[in-house]
């Protein structure tokens, strides 16, 4: 039997009631995060633009009324097709750069599949027990399809895993609810294999289409399902073919086993970190040692750093600012222009460089620090320019099962701080407390749904008992029924 069948059988057999409980109560808390954070990018510009441009190309206006068999979007009062609503809900997932983590396959496999699978579920008339169900397939599939790949050698071909592994979790969720049979599941999986596609050239001139690739991930992972439910088949040996196989196209051979290892026993929906800093997770462990180094030196002092400006004050006695880290994080976030010397939000939101100099002047990283206004102050060009990064041998090493970091900073007067940095905080060895995890939530709910962003928590916490799923707008609400959709395809 091939790996991807057992993958298969796994997402076909898998019930509720066999889910261990954690398992099913960490799947209502990776979906409240990403529902979160997509809402809190619903009025985002660019996602507003792409928006409007999709709806004409599936011939809707904005303010329109909804046709047959359209779904919501999270924050709209508009109704979409099915894979227009997907993909705008992607692309505001992965906006904020706040979407969770699966460090070892370098995955953000929620930004896509949670979105295919609401869209869809919401299609069919599914309640929010068949939506945690098929979300927990998902998340087994995109990540183990990312550990196969083998995260060194396939992001360093220039592919991202976010989007050539995410149209697998997509189709799996998608085929999940669709409740197809193993064979279909098997041509579902095939057909995103064929369609896995993204790349990281965006990040050399800092254009803005990242957000794209989750998009295009649920497109493509709903379709391959709904085209397996029709009859149409799709390569089973899609990672091993020798022809055209992906682990070979894709990286330097990877490990098929990985697809199906701890199926049902090593849940790797566990295993994700929840991002609390926005930007690239890879600037995370800098952060954080930055952070440590700046209470350092507060005690030092004895006092707090309260202002800007007493920040600014111990900054300019600061002669340079070292980071020592693993290969993949200094080429993603080290490297290009953008990087070095960011002038957009994007560019900041991946520079380790930015992200160090705002965290000691500010004392954290927010949403506030990646304005564009705050992006271009001087201040923080000039401890930007202290900051140089390098790729270290150790930490290496230890990429992907740690993303760690050392930061050393040099005064002017000749001493030295030092912080080191295993696991940056949010990663599964760290975890952020549930207090923290709330506030995240409800601060980017109130977005889209400002007055009751408390009762669509408790609505999203509460998804298993739910018949029909809740939406995600202040002034907006339809009930769910069974729909002519889910007879047909259910």
């Amino acid at each position: 039997m091939s790996e991807l069948r057992k993958l298969a059988e796994f997402i076909h057999d898998i019930t509720w009631e066999q889910l261990p409980e954690r398992v099913r109560e960490t799947a209502a808390l990776r979906v409240l995060d990403l529902v979160s954070v997509a809402a809190g990018a619903s009025e985002d510009p660019l996602v507003r633009e792409a928006e409007t441009a999709l709806g004409a190309l599936s011939g809707v206006r904005l303010g329109e009324k909804s046709g047959s068999g359209w779904v919501s979007v999270w924050g709209r009062k508009e109704k979409y097709p099915l894979v227009t609503a997907a993909m705008i809900d992607a692309m505001m997932a992965h906006t904020l750069e706040l979407d969770d983590v699966h460090t070892a396959s370098k995955t953000h496999g929620s930004a896509s599949l949670i979105p295919a699978a609401w869209t869809c579920a919401e299609y069919l008339g599914k309640g929010g027990q068949d939506l945690l169900l098929a979300i927990v397939c998902g998340y087994e599939t995109v990540n183990r399809v990312g550990m196969a790949f083998g995260v060194s050698s396939h992001r360093n071909r220039g592919w991202h895993a976010t989007a050539t592994c995410g149209v697998f979790g997509c189709a799996a969720a998608c085929a999940k609810l669709l409740d197809l049979d193993v064979n279909q599941i098997v041509s579902a999986l095939g057909m995103a294999g064929t369609q896995s596609s993204g790349v990281w050239a965006f990040l050399g001139d800092g254009s803005n289409c990242k957000i794209l690739h989750p998009a295009r991930a649920a497109a493509d992972g709903i379709e391959a399902a709904f085209l397996a439910k029709a009859g149409m088949t799709g390569p089973e040996h899609i990672f091993e073919a020798k022809d055209g196989g992906l682990l070979y196209a894709m990286s330097d051979g990877g490990d098929l086993s990985k697809l199906s290892e701890g199926l049902g026993v090593c849940y790797e929906i566990l295993n994700m970190d929840m991002k609390p800093y926005p930007c690239c997770r890879s600037a995370h462990c800098a952060i954080d040692g930055i952070l440590e180094i700046r209470k350092q030196m507060e005690t030092r002092l004895g006092k707090k750093l309260d202002t800007l400006g007493e920040a600014q004050k111990l900054a300019d006695q600061i002669q340079a600012i070292q980071i020592d880290t693993y290969l993949v994080g200094y080429k993603q976030c080290a490297v290009s222009d953008g990087c070095l010397h960011p002038k957009t939000v994007l560019d900041a939101k991946f520079s380790t460089p930015y992200s160090v100099a705002a965290a000691f002047l500010y004392g954290n990283v927010e949403m506030r620090q990646f304005e564009p206004e705050v992006v271009a102050k001087r201040e923080i060009g000039e401890l930007l320019d202290k900051v140089s990064v390098q790729p270290s041998e150790r930490f290496t090493k230890q990429y992907p099962n740690h993303w760690g970091c050392h930061v050393t900073v040099t005064m002017k007067d000749g001493s030295v701080y030092e912080a080191e940095v295993e696991d940056p905080s949010g990663s599964a060895a760290r975890p952020l407390t549930r207090e923290q995890a709330m506030k995240k939530a409800k601060e980017f709910l109130s977005v889209a749904c400002p007055g009751n962003a408390k009762e669509k928590m408790e609505e999203l916490l509460n998804l298993a008992g739910s018949e029909k799923l809740p939406t995600i707008s202040a002034d907006f609400c339809v009930k769910m029924k069974k729909s002519e959709n889910e007879r047909a395809f259910g």
